[in-house]
């Protein structure tokens, strides 16, 4: 990404959001960064679910994707404000243009790319994510690949390849970059760079 598009660290929050594809890692990176930054871990589909008062699988199957992605929109608006934080997204969250203003430009985007193949070796048994409840889920994975890589690219400060490194050298990687871009001091210092 050209550096004129990355906000310099001064105009940054110390908030990071994870994104990617069902099954790239968000919950299990942004749960071992949070630890090792020392700053709170919110994953918004649990967010989502607290709010619905039942699974997003069962809400889903009852009121459709357009309900469910209306109330996710505004749970990503609230979560996107705030304090310090790391924010796992859901994958389809960078379908509504506000959500992806909102993550651009109020933190630090991190798109955790995964392969459709990756994918499907991970989630092939969570019967949680009602998108990937089909006859073929590899073909799926493919066609929400298609659709919405495009879109984590657009609004992403920094792409890591998740691949099949073990949690600890994804996180390390993870904290390399954003050494790299400024959001976080000093290796070491496990502070977040704060806005002036």
């Amino acid at each position: 990404m050209p550096e004129s598009s990355r906000p310099s660290a001064s105009e940054r929050s110390p908030m990071i959001f994870l994104i990617g594809l069902p099954g790239c890692g968000k919950s299990t990176v942004g749960r071992h960064l949070g630890r090792r930054l020392r700053i709170p871990f919110i994953d918004s589909d649990q967010a989502i679910e607290m709010r619905l008062g039942c699974t997003i699988r069962a809400f889903f199957e009852h009121e459709g994707e357009a309900a469910f992605r209306d109330v996710e929109a505004q749970v990503i608006d609230s979560l996107t404000l705030g304090g310090p934080r790391i924010l796992a997204t859901g994958g389809g969250a960078v379908l509504r243009p506000e959500n992806r203003r909102h993550l651009r430009e109020r933190g630090y985007v991190v798109y955790l790319k995964s392969q459709p193949e990756e994918l499907l070796r991970r989630v092939r048994h969570d019967a949680k994510r009602p998108l990937l409840q089909v006859a073929d889920p590899l073909q799926r994975l493919r066609d929400l690949f298609t659709a919405r890589d495009p879109l984590y690219r657009e609004i992403a400060h920094c792409t890591v390849e998740t691949g099949r490194p073990s949690v600890a050298n994804l996180v390390q990687t993870v904290l390399h970059q954003l050494e790299l871009d400024g959001v976080l001091v000093a290796h070491g210092s496990a502070q977040p760079q704060q806005r002036p």
